[in-house]
């Protein structure tokens, strides 16, 4: 949902109740139900990573965090869709 604004008021909606990652994308579940799924290569250091580095994922009330990789990423950034800069897709990635 880009462009979705999380408020001061609706803040605890967007609160991640649960994260995984699967070999190509990250998938969190907030607290209203919606469910984000984003590519794993919008975010190199997860790619990189072995699946379980990527899977140990600590939730806050705005974001996800894994200790082994120190990696943090916001709720607001994903719903915003941002990726890291320079992130490219596997295809554009192997030329």
């Amino acid at each position: 949902m880009p462009g979705t604004v999380i408020s001061d008021e609706n803040w605890e909606e967007f609160e991640p109740v649960e994260a995984k990652c699967s070999d190509s994308e990250l998938i969190v579940v907030l607290a209203n139900g919606l469910k984000l799924s984003t590519p794993l290569w919008w975010y190199p250091p997860l790619l990189e990573a072995s699946s379980d580095a990527r899977n140990q994922i600590e939730l806050s009330p705005s974001g996800l965090h894994w200790p082994d990789l120190d990696e943090d990423l916001s709720i607001d950034g994903m719903l915003q869709g941002r990726k890291y800069p320079g992130a490219k897709p596997p295809a554009e990635a192997a030329e």
